[in-house]
């Protein structure tokens, strides 16, 4: 987002503002409210609505939830189901192998839901308490006070042109000044990238690896969904080098979720992450599930997958870091929103006590939540030698409750795991003519319902496009045009005869995988106009 200079901007000042209303976010400011009531306390969601960029697997551990809102089992989202029993399989091309449940992988107890719908749910408990929600609001870029701290966030400007000047409906975005800053982005926030940049938070631990989510709500014919049924599997259509697997959580109406999720440490330049989840839909165990039916929402996220070794620093002057912002998630569950509850309620109680951040970061790595993580701190790790050493090394933490003596450690990031073409050949994957929609990305870009004004300025940036024509064409093939789920990065021949690159940016669904996978790092993601965007509302 450009920042338009010489000109007066509103100051709105708050005890705390909170950048994202997603779990950790929105429990913060419940919690505080809770132990404070005269804190005065902002929320920012740059979606259209509360919910609309919420999207999560999600299997839901109640327990922090209960703790933050136990009431929220009497009025629970609409898209609510107990969980009945698991299943877990290795799918090779033509054949699904029921596996043990691994003890993390149990789920009895928990709850299906709708992160979207349970954030609106944390939203209007959070009004009802006197706190600010404003929908629609990016936070373009932090603000600082004269001695380097954060002193909160500038909104985003309402009305430029692509050129970067301002239209004829122009409005500035004003400034949201507080003593303490929460940001609680998500996974890749585009402010947590800046601040951890700026003040080293990240030095000493891991580089963070994320995973690509993909997550569509089908409606089936009647007779076919069982209620409360997790299933979830992993092999085919990957190969035993590249991590992921898949989710089908059956609803009630028979309605269910169908989700994959793809570990952004891939290394084959020829891999195509959207291809590979409509292929596990034709698989010959999922396939006559779907057939018939129809997608009513379809979606991508990016999940902050590192885990303990990878968690920056939680604490900076004037700010902290909660939920996948920081990297919260335990992949082993297949879990995070839990983690999120806790995290932004355990950074609201800190704050009402002490005053400041100072001191959350170790606060948070001895809390359950962060103990939580440390003691799966190896599962994730193992899988970059392969599947099979990957399980063998899973089993053997399960068998000691992850006190073995060693920590494994990733030292590339994401992007620089991609393999050269002239380097790796790519695998048969056995992919099939595919006859379930969507039919290609753009229809699945209509399902997640995305909106974006084609006059603001673009809000991908790329900050040398020559190499995407000569340098990676040659060394990578041009892998935007396979990791982005969304058709945004496209090459194509210019009026001179030559090619360029094509951004379209009115398809983003704020993945971010631009953001990890591009391999020289060229690609910035950064919010465009508040209230663009997807809208996952049931997702």
């Amino acid at each position: 987002m450009s920042t338009v200079e010489g000109i007066e901007r509103d100051v709105m000042e708050y005890d705390v503002v909170i950048v994202g209303a997603g779990p950790a976010g929105l429990a913060c400011a419940i919690r505080l409210k809770q132990l404070d009531a005269a804190v005065n306390v902002c929320v920012l969601e740059k979606g259209s609505t509360i919910g609309a960029h919420s999207l999560s697997g999600a299997v839901v551990e109640p327990g922090p939830l209960d703790a933050l809102m136990p009431e929220w089992r009497q009025t629970p989202p609409a898209v609510c189901v107990p969980v009945k029993r698991d299943e877990f399989r290795l799918l090779t091309r033509h054949a699904s192998i029921p596996l043990p449940l691994p003890p993390h992988m149990h789920n009895r107890g928990n709850f299906i839901l709708s992160l979207g719908l349970l954030n609106q749910l944390l939203a209007q408990k959070a009004e009802a308490l006197g706190v600010d929600v404003f929908a629609g609001f990016s936070a373009a870029e932090p603000l600082f006070t004269p001695e380097g701290a954060v002193a909160g966030v500038r909104i985003g400007d309402v009305g430029l042109e692509r050129n970067g000047e301002p239209g004829p409906n122009f409005t500035p975005g004003p400034e949201i000044r507080a003593k303490t800053t929460v940001i609680a982005e998500g996974a890749r926030g585009s402010l947590a990238k800046v601040l951890i940049n700026r003040y080293r938070l990240d030095a000493g631990v891991c580089p963070q690896t994320y995973g690509l989510g993909f997550k569509e709500l089908w409606q089936l014919p009647p007779g076919r969904v069982e209620p409360g049924l997790v299933q979830h599997t992993l092999g085919w259509p990957l190969d035993s080098r590249t991590y992921g697997g898949s989710f089908v959580y059956h609803l009630d109406q028979d309605r269910v979720y169908v989700g994959f999720v793809v570990g952004l440490d891939y290394e084959d330049p020829r891999f195509a992450p959207f291809e590979a989840f409509q292929q596990f839909k034709h698989h010959p165990s999922i396939a006559p599930l779907l057939e018939g039916g129809q997608i009513v929402a379809a979606g991508a996220r990016t999940i902050a997958a590192g885990g303990w070794q990878s968690i920056p620093r939680l604490e900076m002057p004037g700010a902290m870091l909660v939920g996948d912002a920081a990297g919260g998630v335990n992949v082993p569950k297949i879990k995070g929103v839990h983690q999120a509850i806790r995290s932004g309620m355990l950074a609201a109680e800190h704050l009402v006590e002490k005053g400041s951040p100072e001191g959350f970061d170790a606060r948070w790595r001895a809390s359950p939540g962060g103990q939580e993580l440390k003691a799966v701190r190896n599962f994730k790790p193992g899988f970059k030698r392969g599947l099979w050493f990957g399980m063998a090394n899973a089993a053997l933490e399960v068998v000691t409750g992850g006190r073995t003596p060693w920590t494994l450690r990733t030292e590339q990031p994401d992007y620089a795991r991609l393999r050269k073409l002239d380097d790796y050949v790519s695998p048969d994957r056995g992919w099939t003519e595919r006859t379930l929609p969507p039919r290609d990305r753009l229809a699945s870009v209509f399902f997640a319902a995305t909106t974006h004004d084609e006059n603001q300025p673009p809000h991908l940036k790329v900050r040398d496009t020559s190499i995407c024509i000569d340098r990676c064409t040659r060394e990578f093939g041009n892998p935007c045009e396979r990791f982005c789920p969304a058709h945004v990065y496209e090459i194509i021949e210019d009026e001179q005869g030559g090619r360029r690159l094509q951004i379209n940016a009115a398809n983003c669904v704020h993945c971010k995988a631009c953001d990890i996978k591009d391999p020289y790092a060229i690609i910035d993601w950064t919010t465009p106009e508040g209230g663009s965007g997807p809208n996952y509302q049931t997702l």
